[in-house]
C-alpha cells in the first residue's frame, strides 16, 4: 500500500478513508464558521440534524464532532440552575404542558441552521465532485498514454537483459513484445482488456494484495477509479478454467462504468466479442451470459460466481454453466463445454445491497 494519510492527529489507513475525512472536515468547518456553538439552541438543532441524517459523517473526525456536540449540550444543561429549563428561563415562572409555539426568532434560527448546514454540505459535495472529475480525466489520459505505448516498439537493450528471450524448462513463457515496456514499468501487469467501440480498453493487474488496485492506478498512484484486476486465485499461466476480472462501476463511464450496458440484449448483439490478452498470448472471447448477482453470506447455499475458478470435474463445470444460464438476462445461444476457458467481468450493481453485474464469455481464439 502507499503509506498512511493524516489530518492533524487523525491517521487513515487508506486514501478512500482520507477523502471521506476531508469531506467531513469541510462540513464541520462550515458549521463552526456560521454558528455559535456555545448556544444550547444551536447545539440542539445541529444534534437533531445529525440524528435525522440531514448531516451524515463518514469518518472518525465526524464521529468526534458529533460527540463534541453531545458533550457541549450536557455541560450547558448541567451548568443551568435548578430553577431554569435547559432551553432558557421561562418568563413569569410559567410551565407549558403542551408543545411550546415556536417564536419568529426561533424559526429564523432554525432556518439559518438548516441553510448553513446545507451550504456546508454543498461545498463539501462540490469539492468532492470536482476531485472526482479531475481523477476521471487524469485516469483516462494516463490509460490513453499506456495504450499508445503498446503500439510502440519495446526498448531494445534493457528489455532483452531483464526478460529472457529463451524459454527454459519450468520458466514462464516469453512476454509478448507489445507488452514488454509496460511490464517493466509495473510487473503486476497481467494483461489487457478491450471491448471494441467502448471505453473499456485498459491494462489488467494482479497483485498479492487483492484490494490494492481498487484505488490505485497502473502507476501505483492513488486513484479512486482504481484499475481492472484479476482475482488472486486465478492463474493466467495454467490457465484457470475461469479468469475473473473486477472493476469499478464508475459514473464517469471509466473502468467498468459501461459494462452494465450488457443488460440490454441489443447492446450485446452489437458487442458480442471481448478481447483479453494476457501478457503472454492474445485472446478473443465470445459473450455467453449477462446476469445480476450479489455477494452472498458465507453460509448461504447458492451458486457464487466469484468462487467458480477451477472445476474439479466435468459435472461441476456443467453445473456452473447451467446456473449462469438460468441467471442470464437473455439467451445468447452460446454455451461452453468442459475444457473451454472462460472470462468473467464483474462490477458493482446498485439495485441492491452488495449487488453485482456479471458478464461471462468463453475463449474462441
Amino acid at each position: 500500500m502507499a503509506g498512511r494519510w493524516t489530518i492533524g492527529n487523525y491517521e487513515f489507513p487508506t486514501a478512500t478513508a482520507f477523502n471521506a475525512a476531508k469531506r467531513d472536515l469541510t462540513i464541520i468547518e462550515g458549521i463552526r464558521k456560521k454558528f455559535d456553538l456555545s448556544q444550547l439552541r444551536v447545539l440542539l438543532k445541529i444534534q437533531e440534524a445529525i440524528e435525522k441524517k440531514s448531516i451524515v459523517f463518514h469518518s472518525k473526525i465526524g464521529e468526534d464532532f458529533t460527540k463534541e456536540i453531545k458533550d457541549s449540550i450536557q455541560k450547558i444543561k448541567e451548568g443551568s440552575s435548578q430553577g431554569k429549563l435547559s432551553q432558557g428561563k421561562l418568563s413569569q415562572g410559567k410551565l407549558y404542558h403542551g408543545k411550546k409555539k415556536s417564536s419568529k426568532k426561533e424559526n429564523k434560527l432554525r432556518h439559518n441552521i438548516v441553510m448553513g448546514i446545507s451550504s456546508a454540505i454543498a461545498v463539501g459535495c462540490l469539492g468532492y465532485f470536482a476531485f472526482y472529475c479531475f481523477m476521471a480525466g487524469r485516469t483516462q489520459s494516463k490509460v490513453e498514454n499506456l495504450a499508445s505505448l503498446i503500439k510502440e516498439e519495446a526498448a531494445e537493450e534493457n528489455i532483452t537483459q531483464v526478460i529472457p528471450s529463451k524459454k527454459e524448462p519450468g520458466e514462464k513463457p516469453e512476454i509478448m513484445e507489445k507488452y514488454k515496456s509496460l511490464y517493466l514499468r509495473n510487473k503486476n501487469l497481467i494483461g489487457w482488456l478491450k471491448i471494441a467501440d467502448t471505453k473499456i480498453d485498459y491494462p489488467v493487474m494482479q497483485s498479492n494484495n487483492g484490494e490494492y488496485y481498487l484505488d490505485h492506478n497502473f502507476n501505483q498512484e492513488y486513484d479512486k477509479n482504481g484499475t481492472l484486476f484479476v482475482d488472486n486465485a486465478c492463474d493466467v499461466l495454467k490457465p484457470s478454467d475461469n479468469i475473473i476480472i473486477y472493476g469499478h462501476n464508475m459514473k464517469s463511464g471509466e473502468m467498468f462504468g459501461s459494462l452494465e450496458k450488457y443488460k440490454n440484449e441489443s447492446y450485446y448483439k452489437q458487442h458480442p466479442k471481448i478481447e483479453f490478452d494476457t501478457i503472454y498470448e492474445t485472446g478473443t472471447y465470445e459473450v455467453m451470459f449477462a446476469f445480476l448477482s450479489r455477494v452472498f453470506y458465507e453460509g448461504e447455499i447458492t451458486f457464487k460466481y466469484y468462487q467458480f475458478i477451477n472445476a474439479s470435474s466435468e459435472q461441476e463445470f456443467s453445473s456452473a454453466i447451467e446456473a449462469m444460464k438460468e441467471l442470464s438476462l437473455y439467451d445468447t445461444g452460446v454455451t461452453a463445454d468442459y475444457g473451454d476457458q472462460l472470462l468473467t467481468l464483474s462490477t458493482c450493481d446498485y439495485t441492491e445491497d452488495d449487488g453485482r453485474f456479471v458478464v461471462v464469455a468463453k475463449k474462441i481464439s
